[in-house]
């Protein structure tokens, strides 16, 4: 009896973590685009000020129908955030034996592994969607190419 205890705890113990990873996603959601970041239509705020965004954001997000589910379909999405907040407590349930012992040891892991998806979305979506690469990164790329000896281009030497 009390192992299948033990294991009903661990289990609420991650649907838990997975509500507050869900909660703390939406409120990070609704702080950086609905109050600061302008991004209801008629709106300029941090995110969505024509003076330092993209011109093609702003028409993804604001002007071309159809808009993205944040917008037009809130409830969808936040249905999926909750899916994927508990998909990520159960993962983390799943490798957790594996990772050294210690909050701080285990959270930095943790926020590293969930910076690594973030990282590859932004390349899929500034870069791949919007063919707009991040500049600094192009140039540190072209500099290391550069002090290593070898041309970024077509190879022949002379860009």
């Amino acid at each position: 009896m009390a192992k299948k205890q033990a294991s009903t705890i661990s289990l609420l113990r991650t649907l838990m973590g997975g509500l507050a990873c869900f909660a703390a996603f939406v409120l990070g959601l609704f702080f950086t685009f609905a109050r600061f970041g302008g991004s209801r239509r008629g709106q300029t705020g941090l995110l969505f000020n024509p003076a330092t965004q993209s011109s093609k954001l702003i028409a993804v997000w604001k002007e071309i129908e159809p808009l993205p589910l944040l917008v037009s379909s809130p409830s969808l999405m936040f249905a999926g955030y909750l899916a994927s907040g508990i998909g990520w407590a159960f993962l983390y349930r799943s490798i957790r034996s594996a990772w050294p012992p210690g909050i701080v040891a285990r959270g930095t892991r943790l926020a590293l592994l969930i910076w690594s998806f973030g990282a590859f979305f932004e390349l899929q979506g500034p870069v791949n969607l919007f063919h707009e690469a991040a500049m600094a990164t192009v140039a540190v790329i072209e500099g290391v190419s550069r002090a290593h000896g070898q041309s970024v281009g077509s190879g022949d030497g002379k860009e």
